[in-house]
């Protein structure tokens, strides 16, 4: 008479009738296990002791297929690696069309330096053909400097916020390379600071103008700007006031950096003389 056979047991792991050892489903041990804690015997697939509590480490592929621990099939390996390759491909793209759009407000920094007709101490040419830049490995650091100050003034002329805080840090480092300098150099990098924000940096350019010469315009000219714009509205007053008393005498010496901003003396001397009279 043939004997019945034995119920196949349930799988703690993945639920499916199982027999023998190892569950054929999922590979888990159907054999019990005892305790590390007490010594007591577990029933398979336990997680923790039903005579101590103390949790029980799975048996290494205790891991049904569906948990997130387990190595995904091969079968699926291919989709995945063409995933990650077209997430790249996106993101390079992206990156591209953003870097080409801010370009389009954002001079390149190869574009620095190189720019003829930016300085007006260097050559102009003569009507007929573009003047070239020369390389920038053969300029002077005050040729530097100057072609970064006009870049930096022509693009805060613009609008080009984000242009002129590029470039603005690599001017400031360019006339901090010229020391000691003159008051000439020094109204240069307060104009830049400005430009950028760095009122306390183009203050101090101001007042060392003024401790060497009091009545130098160009340091009388920014100490006002920088007032005006940190609202000290009792220092602009007095710097308006001395801009005026040694306007006369100041302009008659025809300095050289009284030449080359002209314009930023006149028109600071007539904002002065609107100020007196109102």
């Amino acid at each position: 008479m043939t004997q019945p056979s034995a119920p196949e047991a349930v799988c703690a792991s993945c639920g499916n009738p199982a027999s023998g050892r190892f569950c054929s489903s999922c590979g888990a041990s159907l054999e019990p296990a005892a305790c590390a804690g007490c010594g007591e015997m577990l029933s398979p697939g336990a997680r923790f002791c039903h005579s101590c509590g103390r949790a029980q480490a799975p048996a290494p592929n205790d891991v049904p297929l569906s948990t997130p621990g387990r190595a995904a099939p091969a079968s699926s390996l291919p989709w995945i690696v063409a995933a990650i390759a077209l997430i790249t491909l996106l993101a390079f793209l992206a990156g591209s069309a953003f870097n080409r759009r801010r370009g389009s407000s954002l001079d390149a920094p190869q574009n620095a330096l190189p720019q003829a007709g930016l300085d007006d101490r260097g050559a102009a040419g003569d009507g007929t053909e573009p003047v070239r830049g020369p390389d920038i490995s053969q300029l002077s650091p005050q040729e530097r400097a100057d072609r970064l100050f006009n870049r930096v003034m022509l693009l805060n002329s613009q609008g080009k916020t984000d242009s002129v805080l590029f470039f603005a840090p690599m001017a400031i480092e360019a006339y901090q390379m010229l020391s000691p300098m003159n008051a000439d150099q020094r109204y240069d990098l307060g104009r830049v600071a400005e430009a950028a924000g760095a009122l306390p940096l183009a203050r101090a350019q101001a007042d060392t103008i003024l401790r060497e010469n009091k009545t130098h315009l160009l340091g009388l000219i920014l100490g006002a700007r920088i007032a005006q714009l940190e609202k000290r509205t009792s220092d602009l007053q007095k710097l308006e006031a001395a801009l005026l008393q040694a306007y006369p005498s100041e302009s008659a010496k025809k300095l050289p950096e009284y030449e080359r901003h002209a314009a930023d003396i006149t028109s600071a001397v007539t904002d002065a003389r609107r100020s007196k009279q109102n």
